[in-house]
């Protein structure tokens, strides 16, 4: 099937939706009217992400410093910023493999420092890994193995409508046996989740909840399934009993969303994997983060694969830097440590690109064009993977890279051709 065939038929076609690191492909989009439909799939997520495609989109002009030019002007004057910097910045980082890889050409070149909009909630699950490993499973895995689903934190519906569909939970059964059972780890005073309505097809789920914060319970819970005692008193008691159903279970999966957790969550994620590694000392057991949205964890992982190192990294003149406290690029804005950024937004769900007094490029999403206005800032639209143009990204899992299909011609280029051209601009300019 063509990229774009879908157009000509109106009808709903074999889609990978690219608004979340689920990577859904079991629903599709019908095109045929102004306002696109979402079909096989009530996610709300898609459905909003949606809304900013169809042909009523507003077509949006090539801008320099707020003025409409042509695709040429734009990229000579973007090259002119970033030949200018001592010190360049590229954020957001919401593009797909061919981007990512353009990306990393040009920041080798240039020394930029590269971090993706998500890079505070990338770097929990990275920094654990660095310092601790991590043993983690895939949602086929889970759907075909595991007995036991303990969600830290809240329940993933929220910002993930479909995980539970996707791991086999539905209908309380999952593959013809039975479906696993959901705990929800959260806080005694937050709201519980919403009781199952009558009808639902998603398997029910019980909350345990904890006293304090999600450290505190993420550090007992590992105590308590290593056999030590904790605490004694009756607070407790909530979590001895779910070490229990865990050192029970055949195949225990630990889920928690990067997104949610506070500052230094890299410690609650050392405490889930240390509750991992010990289960897997008797039985079997395994984490499943959710999160890297918008290309991050693709982009980091491009970056990993060329590089030897993950975002938060730099080609500066003594070799490769990571620094990923010093590199983060909310705090390289704020220190006024960059002298420019180029900003790369193609899902039109990511953040905008931050005001800032720097020059700014910014490669995004139509609907962006407005908080890309002003002095010192170059505008190009571009095509969004799996909506205008093909690509590929990585799913949260980590280990499947699925295809990106279009669903209609955009008529506008890809980060990657976008990156090339400026690229290209930079080599023949004099040094």
């Amino acid at each position: 099937m063509s990229a774009h065939e879908s157009t000509a038929s109106g009808s709903a076609a074999p889609w990978t939706c690219p608004f979340c690191p689920l990577l859904c492909d079991g629903f599709g989009v019908a095109t045929h009217a102004a306002d696109w439909a979402l079909v096989g799939s009530d996610c709300s997520r898609a459905r909003t992400a949606l809304s900013r495609f169809g042909s009523g989109a507003p077509s949006v002009q090539t801008m320099v410093d707020g003025v409409a030019c042509d695709p040429d002007a734009a990229i000579a004057a973007a090259a002119r910023v970033i030949e200018a910097s001592r010190q360049p910045l590229f954020g957001g980082l919401g593009t797909d493999v061919a981007g990512a890889r353009a990306l990393y050409t040009l920041a080798a070149r240039t020394g930029a420092i590269c971090d993706a909009a998500g890079g505070a909630a990338l770097w929990h699950g990275l920094h654990a890994l660095q310092d601790r490993g991590a043993f983690t499973t895939t949602l086929a895995e889970v759907r075909a193995r595991a007995d036991l689903i303990v969600c830290f934190g809240a329940l993933p519906d929220e910002r993930y409508p479909e995980f539970r569909r996707r791991i086999g939970v539905v209908g309380g059964v999952a593959d013809g046996r039975s479906a696993a059972q959901i705990i929800v780890l959260q806080p005694a005073h937050a709201t519980l989740p919403a009781a199952q309505t009558a009808g639902s097809e998603a398997a029910p789920f019980d909350v345990v909840p904890f006293d304090g914060d999600l450290f505190d319970a993420a550090a007992m819970l590992a105590a308590l399934v290593a056999g030590r005692t904790v605490g004694g008193d009756a607070a407790s008691a909530p979590l001895a009993a779910l070490a229990e159903r865990l050192r029970a279970a055949r195949y225990a999966v630990l889920v928690y969303e990067t997104g949610r957790l506070p500052a230094q969550g890299a410690l609650i994620v050392e405490a889930i994997n240390r509750v991992v590694a010990t289960l897997n000392q008797r039985t079997r057991a395994a984490a499943l983060p959710l999160g890297g949205a918008d290309g991050a964890s693709t982009v980091n992982a491009v970056f990993t694969w060329l590089s030897g190192l993950p975002l938060r990294s730099r080609a500066a003149p003594i070799g490769l830097e990571h620094e990923p406290l010093r590199f983060d690029a909310q705090r390289l804005l704020a220190d006024h440590a960059v002298d420019a950024l180029l900003w790369i937004a193609s899902y039109g769900t990511e953040p905008a690109p931050p005001q800032t007094d720097v020059p700014r490029i910014v490669l995004g999403h139509p609907s962006f064009a407005a908080a890309a206005q002003g002095r010192s800032t170059v505008f190009i639209p571009v095509s969004t993977p799996g909506i205008g143009s093909a690509g590929h990204l990585l799913r949260t899992d980590g280990s499947v890279m699925l295809p990106l299909h279009g669903v209609h011609d955009d008529g506008l280029p890809t980060v990657a051709d976008v990156v090339k051209r400026l690229t290209q601009a930079l080599q023949g300019a004099a040094p």
